[in-house]
C-alpha cells in the first residue's frame, strides 16, 4: 500500500477507547487518511460532518470509528428497549451495505455491539428475527429498513447516531424520500451525532444536510480534482467493430488477473462475456437482475482469484471495496459523468495505482465532453496499433434460460451457468430433436381433419371424401343462417 495518500496524523493520537484502538492495530491501520484527519476530530468533539473526497480514500472507517465512540462514550437513553437501536447507517445499494457492515466487523470486533444488516433480495425471515431479538446498529438500504420499521419490529427514538453514505446516490436513485421518512422518526438533530458522505456534494446534497443536521461541518478533500491522482487514465477511439479484438489485446498485453469491464447494458454484458469465455479468459457477469445470494458469490469469486475478469454493469461501481483491482475498462463509455468516477475509482484503492482505460467508441463517444469538463481535465489518447491487434477465437454461445410454460424443460435450462453468476455455453445435445413436440406430431395428410375457414360458408367436399348426411338436418340449417351470404349459389346443407 502507498503511503502518498495519508496523513501525519496516527490514530493513537485521536484519543480513541482502547478497544477501538486495538481493533485498528489488527486491522493494519496507523496513520489516519486525510478525510479522516479532518472528519475524526470533529465528529468526536460531538460535531456533525458533511464530508466529500475521493472514492476509495477511507471514508468508511472515519464514520464506523466515530460512530463507536460515541456508542462507547455515551451509554444512550435510560429505559432503552431492545427493539430501540441506537445507531443507523444507510446506503443505496445491497453491495455497498454488506462493505460497510464487513468493515464495521473488523473495526469493532473487540467490542460487544450487536450489528444488524439489513437489505432486499434475500434473507427476509433471518433479518426479521434479528431485529425482533434487538440489536445495537443498523446497516442497511432504504428500502427493506422502512419495510421493517412499518411493521413495528423496531423504532428510532434512541437513534445517537446516522450516517448517510453516498448521498448524492440517494438522489440518483430516488431514495431522498425514504432518507427523510428516517430522519423524521429520529430525536432532533440537536441530540443526535449525525453524519453525511460522499464523493460528490451537489447543492441538493448540502441543502439536505443543513435541513436534517445539526449545522454540519463541510469537509472537502481536493475538491478541485475529481479522479485518484494515481489512476492512470487513456482513452481509445475504436470503432464499434475493434472494441472486443482491441479489448482482448490489451488484456492480454497489460496481464489484467484482476479487471473490471463496465458496459451499459445487460445484453453488452453477456455478449463481451461470452467472446471473453471463448477466448480463454475467467469471466463472470454482474447486472442488476442477479440474485443476492448468486451475486455475493460472484464477488467472492472474483475477489479470491477464482474469476479473472468481471464484467459489470453500474450496478457494481459504488461500493464495492475489491483490493488488488488493476484495470478497469470502460468498454462502454457511461452516459453520466459521475459514473465515470465511480467507475475508475474501483481501481487505485486505499493509496493504490492503477488503470483505467476507456473505450469512446460510435455509439458513446458523445459522453466524453460531459466527463472531461466533470472531471477537469482531458483524458489523454491512444492510438490503436490496427497491426497488433489480435484476431480474437468465436466466441461460446449463450444458452439464455427460457420462461417457464414457453419451451422445452419449462424454462430451466441454463441454470447451472446462471447459478455461477455465468451465462451458459450453448451445448449441441442441449435440445434433442427427438423430444420436441412439434417433430414428433402426426402427419396432418394422414390423421389431420380438413380445415374449416372461418369466415364464409365452408365449400362442398368431393363426392369421395364427403360425410354422410345429418340425421339432423335442422340444426345446421340454423347455424347456417348466421352465416353471410356469399354470391355463390348456396352449397347444400351438410350435417
Amino acid at each position: 500500500m502507498s503511503n502518498q495518500h495519508l496523513s501525519n496524523t496516527l490514530f493513537s493520537d485521536l484519543g480513541l477507547p482502547e478497544v477501538l484502538q486495538k481493533g485498528i492495530e489488527a486491522a493494519g491501520f496507523t496513520y489516519c487518511t486525510e478525510i479522516q484527519s479532518q472528519a475524526l476530530p470533529i465528529a468526536l468533539a460531538g460535531g456533525d460532518v458533511a464530508g466529500q473526497a475521493q472514492t476509495g480514500t477511507g471514508k468508511s472507517a472515519a464514520f464506523l470509528l466515530a460512530l463507536y465512540n460515541r456508542l462507547c462514550t455515551d451509554p444512550g437513553p435510560q429505559g432503552r428497549r431492545l427493539t430501540q437501536p441506537r445507531a443507523m447507517i444507510i446506503a443505496p445499494t445491497r453491495e455497498l451495505a454488506i462493505q460497510i457492515h464487513k468493515d464495521a466487523l473488523q473495526l469493532g470486533q473487540f467490542t460487544d455491539f450487536k450489528l444488524g444488516l439489513v437489505y432486499g433480495g434475500t434473507g427476509y425471515d433471518q433479518q426479521r428475527k434479528m431485529l425482533e431479538q434487538g440489536v445495537d446498529v443498523i446497516i442497511g438500504t432504504p428500502g427493506r429498513t422502512i419495510d421493517f420499521l412499518k411493521q413495528g419490529l423496531f423504532d428510532l427514538k434512541a437513534i445517537g447516531v446516522f450516517v448517510l453514505d453516498e448521498a448524492d446516490r440517494m438522489f440518483d436513485l430516488g431514495f431522498i424520500k425514504d432518507i427523510r421518512y428516517l430522519m423524521n422518526r429520529m430525536p432532533a438533530p440537536t441530540e443526535r451525532l449525525s453524519m453525511l458522505f460522499s464523493a460528490t456534494l451537489s447543492y441538493r446534497v448540502t441543502e439536505l444536510a443543513y435541513e436534517h443536521m445539526n449545522n454540519p461541518n463541510p469537509i472537502k478533500v481536493d475538491p478541485d480534482r475529481v479522479t485518484v491522482e494515481s489512476i492512470r487514465e487513456v482513452v481509445y477511439y475504436p470503432s464499434n467493430e475493434e472494441k472486443v479484438p482491441l479489448l482482448i489485446t490489451l488484456l492480454r498485453q497489460f496481464g489484467a488477473a484482476r479487471s473490471m469491464v463496465f458496459v451499459n447494458t445487460k445484453h453488452v454484458g453477456e455478449k463481451v462475456w461470452s467472446w471473453l469465455e471463448g477466448n480463454d479468459f475467467k469471466v463472470g457477469v454482474l447486472s442488476g437482475d442477479v440474485p443476492q445470494l448468486k451475486r455475493e458469490r460472484l464477488l467472492q469469486g472474483f475477489k479470491e482469484g477464482e474469476l479473472e475478469i468481471l464484467v459489470a454493469t453500474d450496478v457494481a461501481a459504488r461500493g464495492l471495496h475489491i483490493p488488488d483491482v488493476s484495470h478497469v475498462f470502460n468498454y462502454d463509455m457511461p452516459q453520466d459523468a459521475e459514473d465515470y468516477v465511480h467507475r475508475i475509482g474501483r481501481t487505485a484503492r486505499a493509496g493504490a495505482s492503477g488503470d483505467a482505460v476507456s473505450f469512446a467508441c460510435e455509439e458513446y463517444a458523445y459522453s466524453l465532453l460531459e466527463i472531461h469538463d466533470y472531471i477537469g481535465h482531458e483524458i489523454p489518447t491512444e492510438h490503436i496499433d490496427h497491426d497488433n491487434l489480435v484476431i480474437p477465437k468465436p466466441p461460446v454461445k449463450i444458452d439464455r434460460p427460457l420462461r417457464r410454460g414457453r419451451g422445452v424443460g419449462g424454462g430451466r435450462s441454463g441454470a447451472r451457468g446462471a447459478e455461477r453468476g455465468r451465462p451458459q455455453r450453448s451445448s449441441s445435445h442441449h435440445r434433442p430433436a427427438s423430444s420436441t413436440p412439434v417433430q414428433t406430431a402426426p402427419s396432418r395428410s394422414k390423421q389431420a381433419p380438413p380445415v374449416t375457414p372461418k369466415t364464409g360458408p365452408a365449400r362442398p367436399p368431393t363426392q369421395e371424401t364427403a360425410p354422410p348426411r345429418s340425421a339432423e338436418p335442422s340444426n345446421s340449417t340454423g347455424a347456417n343462417k348466421a352465416k353471410p351470404r356469399s354470391r355463390r349459389p348456396e352449397p347444400p346443407v351438410i350435417g
